[in-house]
């Protein structure tokens, strides 16, 4: 903090090239901090716009069991959406009430390391909560001594974006593994959430698997880091084309944790023995609430 105020006063008296130059600096100094636990501002995250986007859809939380703030957690979050609209609104902002809900814990929503390296809008996004999807910047999180730190990750990652139109119900999780092995690596519980209606927000071109489209958004996304999906929904006026999501309510349901144990060098079979009970978790989650909110009873869960 010290340093950025130094750097202001200094690009406030100097030349017009001089802020960029320390502004540069500062990103030089500061490229850890990502991995680090980023730097969240209660502030930024109680803003008031923030009620405005809860109640566009609406998006709620509910929690179906008390977590202990003397201890670290991982949330997997699911299903991912277009732009995981539910992740973003539960986890990095308060308007849902997370900190009432869940006193004393610190919610991090993990994201692609490549926002990081955009001047500027980095400083926000890690104001907000969101800290970088690389191992390390995991591990950090769990191995804070005292408790009180919630990894949040969309599991199925970008690729599952290309999954989301309504009522999809394919998750990208049976080659997802490696949020079990850290998790046995320090013993944190892991939590299963489903967000319902995060499918329901955008209309997608079709792109079937093996398709033409679906093809060319795989390529895309092993090039660039970030998948491509061709959506649409409402315009500015009700009825009118445009990008901005549909007015469906987002239900984000906070399961129970999942108690792992500490294994400090899992095996491969112990890696997949817990992967599968997470699952199993995962599925009873969604089947115990999916009819109070609109699923058809033959709707299921399927792993891919």
């Amino acid at each position: 903090g010290q340093l950025c105020t130094v750097l202001f006063v200094l690009a406030l008296r100097g030349p017009l090239w001089l802020p960029a130059l320390l502004y540069g600096l500062w990103l030089l100094a500061d490229r850890d901090t990502p991995r680090r636990g980023g730097r969240p501002c209660a502030w930024v995250r109680a803003w008031p716009v923030w009620r405005h986007f809860r109640d566009y859809f609406p998006v709620s939380l509910i929690r179906t069991t008390p977590l202990d703030p003397g201890r670290n957690y991982i949330f997997g979050f699911h299903p991912h959406g277009v732009l995981a609209a539910g992740a973003f609104g539960n986890f990095c902002t308060e308007a849902t009430g997370f900190g009432d809900l869940s006193p004393g814990l610190r919610p991090h929503l993990l994201t692609l390391p490549c926002w990081f390296r955009l001047p500027l809008f980095r400083e926000y996004a890690m104001a907000g909560g969101l800290v970088s999807s690389e191992p390390s910047s995991l591990e950090y999180l769990l191995s804070q001594p005292g408790g009180g730190e919630v990894a949040v990750i969309a599991l199925g990652g970008p690729p599952e974006s290309l999954e989301a139109q309504p009522g999809a119900l394919r998750l990208q999780l049976l080659n997802r593994t490696g949020f079990v092995r850290i998790a046995l690596k320090f013993g944190t519980p892991v939590v299963p959430v489903f967000s319902f209606g995060e499918n329901e927000l955008f209309l997608q071109v079709p792109n079937p698997p093996g398709s033409r489209l679906r093809r060319l958004q795989g390529r895309l996304q092993r090039i660039l880091g970030v998948a491509l999906p061709l959506f649409h929904a409402r315009g500015v006026f009700q009825y009118s084309f445009g990008l901005l999501p549909f007015r469906r309510p987002i239900n984000t349901v906070v399961g129970a944790p999942l108690e792992l144990p500490q294994i400090p060098n899992p095996s491969p079979d112990q890696i997949q023995l817990w992967h599968r009970r997470y699952r199993e978790r995962l599925e009873e989650l969604f089947e115990q609430h999916k009819s109070e909110f609109g699923v058809p009873p033959e709707s299921h869960l399927s792993f891919v």
